[in-house]
């Protein structure tokens, strides 16, 4: 907590009074860390790091921040009077990887990303004292590898028999209600509730069509990671408490059992209490698994008996990204295409290190040495396929590897060399 709590609104006195608690367990007098001035500095910084596409008034980051100052007067001068109104979220879909399914994506204003960074600044570490130790989304000093981490480690030990749950449209069906309860628990003024409450209720903008929620965070939001975690910490704990092992990240979570029937216990608790608050299982996609022989995907990798690797949709979305990076029309030098897909693939390659599967980096090297023989070929005006055993004699591996392309090969080794001394 301390590591994390942000200096422009946290104090010493307030950290230590959080480690200690709260006398009654609730906050009080929070609105005026909201609205002051070096939190809504500190927040616009944290907006502007992210960037992002501006919301339904046009405004980009830079153009908010040339008029900084100013800007973040009137934004205090507007919440500490009660004038402030977040404005509609623009809504867009974006297409799900290796599917013809899309998203929803809520986009506030810049104003509003501000405002909600500055709640988040003084909210965060009232909810992270509590929150569950086996929960790892949108968690300051945690992340998905900590998470995968203890799947492996579940998975050594024998807990083979997986819940694999997936919550049916979770940020769009989250209750506000009980959302508002659940922030009630521990915070006690009504000024930053009915902040909060506003947003919730903001008016959403797709196209034409606009309309108010009666349900639900936008993906998108920067309160709703957050509310994420606030919705769900009372699973996470109801299964800490009846001896399940969890492993959550946002709304994707897997619990690892060491019998069929304890796994099918925790699933029927599961379904209890996501009936009870308001939200629902995936029919299809929510199961039990026996991890030796089906296998269940988490984060991005397949899990199968204690081995892992890039599941498939993983690998189609990297490949279709080198796809866009290594087209023949591409009128860019060879240089300048290696250079692209060294980014992609360093990105790509420091979160699936772990592979299990080396035959995985090796065909990837291949396909991609293939993608650019085949560029190289049609620069040339030659014909013919790109495997041929002319392209790879007039461009060996050699070659790629003298102009600096990255090896996911060469990568793994490297970091199994590493990881043994």
């Amino acid at each position: 907590l301390w590591a994390h709590a942000k200096p422009c609104v946290w104090t010493i006195r307030m950290l230590t009074t959080l480690i200690s608690g709260v006398e009654g367990g609730k906050w009080f007098r929070l609105y005026d860390k909201v609205f002051a001035e070096r939190n809504l500095l500190a927040a616009f910084q944290q907006v502007a790091r992210k960037d992002g596409a501006p919301g339904v008034d046009h405004v980009t980051t830079a153009e908010f921040g040339r008029r900084l100052p100013d800007s973040i007067r009137e934004l205090s001068d507007r919440l500490k009077s009660g004038t402030f109104r977040p404005q509609c979220i623009r809504r867009v879909r974006i297409p799900k990887p290796g599917t013809t399914e899309t998203r929803p994506l809520g986009i506030p204003t810049v104003r509003d990303r501000v405002v909600q960074a500055a709640i988040v600044n003084v909210i965060e570490p009232i909810f992270e004292r509590d929150f569950a130790e086996h929960s790892y989304g949108f968690r300051p000093g945690r992340g998905c590898k900590d998470a995968l981490r203890r799947v492996d480690r579940l998975l050594k030990e024998g807990r083979v028999h997986v819940v694999d749950a997936d919550l049916q449209g979770y940020f769009d069906s989250i209750p506000h209600d009980r959302l508002l309860e659940r922030l009630r628990e521990k915070i006690a003024d009504g000024s930053v509730l009915s902040l909060i409450e506003s947003f919730l209720k903001a008016n959403v903008l797709e196209g034409l069509d606009q309309w108010t929620p009666i349900a639900g965070a936008p993906q998108g939001a920067v309160l709703s990671p957050l509310f994420s975690n606030v919705y769900l910490d009372p699973l996470d704990h109801l299964l800490a408490r009846s001896g399940f092992e969890m492993v959550r990240y946002a709304d994707d979570f897997v619990v690892l059992c060491r019998t069929a029937e304890e796994a099918a216990c925790a699933l029927e608790l599961i379904r209890q209490w996501v009936g009870d608050n308001g939200l629902l299982l995936h029919p299809t996609k929510t199961r039990i698994v026996d991890s030796r022989e089906a296998g269940f995907e988490f984060l991005g990798y397949e899990f199968r008996g204690v081995r892992h690797w890039p599941r498939k949709k993983s690998l189609r979305k990297l490949k279709d990204s080198l796809r866009a990076q290594t087209k023949r029309t591409n009128g860019k030098a060879l240089r300048c295409v290696i250079a692209d897909v060294n980014r992609t693939l360093r990105g790509w390659f420091a979160y699936f290190r772990h592979s299990s599967r080396r035959s995985t980096y090796r065909d990837l090297d291949g396909w991609l040495r293939m993608r650019l023989r085949s560029l190289l070929r049609k620069r040339g005006g030659g014909r013919g396929v790109a495997r041929s055993v002319v392209a790879s004699h007039r461009w060996p591996n050699r070659y790629f590897a003298e102009r600096g392309l990255f090896s996911l090969v060469t990568a793994h080794a490297l970091a199994c060399q590493s990881s043994r001394r």
